[in-house]
């Protein structure tokens, strides 16, 4: 089971890949590109030798808040603006679940993985599994960082905003008041 998800996943991957490709000047991102060569990469040792499965569908839970994103995609295009409830709702969920899934695992992936620094099965994975499995989880965390301030911080924009547009509103006089006040 282990190999059709890795096998599926790898699939995926290189269709996004050549579609980034053939549509660089309104889809490309070299940080999606490394993404997309870092699991490859990876996920290469997992499909020719069979090794670290765990350690593959424990990656692969990040996978989870791939919808949101792709939704994301999906209302700009059809140039909904960022204030419509939909989007907002769906950033917000894409916001939680991208953390969830991406960030908050990354301390009990990491205590796995150093639990099996110096084992015999960790030495039998041989150096080029090794730098595969680490050099790989190691890109990937640090692109999930970076796109995760992203995300948070544009989540945070758009909720501000929406509250100071709330706010205006409410006041009944298009903002030009701070308090009941007219005088």
């Amino acid at each position: 089971m282990v190999k059709l998800n890795v096998a599926i996943t790898c699939g995926y991957l290189l269709y996004d890949l050549v579609l980034l490709a053939r549509n660089w000047s309104t889809m490309g991102d070299s940080f999606f590109v490394c993404h997309h060569l870092a699991a490859l990469y990876a996920y290469g040792y997992v499909l020719t030798r069979g090794v670290l499965p765990y350690f593959a569908n424990f990656r692969l839970i990040s996978e989870l808040s791939t919808p949101f994103v792709n939704q994301r995609w999906f209302y700009e295009v059809l140039h909904y603006p960022r204030s419509d409830r939909l989007v907002v709702a769906n950033g917000v969920a894409m916001t939680v679940v991208f953390f969830l899934v991406r960030i908050a695992v990354m301390p009990s992936y990491w205590a796995s993985v150093f639990a099996t620094f110096g084992t015999p099965a960790f030495e039998r994975l041989g150096l080029g599994a090794q730098v595969a499995w680490i050099v790989s989880c190691v890109c990937l965390d640090i692109l999930n960082t970076v796109w995760m301030y992203k995300i948070a911080r544009g989540c945070y924009r758009v909720l501000a905003g929406s509250r100071k547009h709330k706010d205006k509103a409410s006041n009944g006089d298009g903002g030009k008041h701070m308090n009941n006040h007219t005088d």
